[in-house]
């Protein structure tokens, strides 16, 4: 896990963990997905680049929130699963989603 110094406040923990522009979807694509390989994640994630995804996913397995699992196949197939940690997310992913939901309701309305 990184190192947690210099951070005053939990909510500073909680953002080093899952900030980034696309840890959210990860982790939000994983609880919904179970196990997913990085190109299935990539398709799901719209925009992304490789390079970046592999960082985000470097990053959440770094912390403990993701599990990478290696089978020995030609040629090798990765794939990636929520650990219990990460599990322990989920009602603030959900959390996080419901109020998009609401906001961009009101951000725009009838769309």
């Amino acid at each position: 896990m990184r190192e947690l110094a210099g951070l005053n406040f939990p909510i500073d923990a909680t953002m080093r963990l899952v900030g980034g522009k696309w840890k959210c979807a990860i982790l939000c694509h994983l609880m919904d997905g179970g196990e997913l390989r990085t190109g299935e994640l990539r398709r799901l994630l719209v925009g992304v680049s490789q390079k970046v995804l592999t960082e985000q996913l470097r990053e959440l397995e770094r912390d403990g929130l993701v599990s990478r699992t290696v089978h020995p196949e030609v040629p090798p197939r990765v794939e990636y699963r929520l650990t219990e940690l990460g599990g322990s997310l989920r009602p603030i992913i959900d959390a996080m989603c419901e109020w998009g939901s609401g906001y961009l309701e009101q951000a725009r309305p009838g769309v």
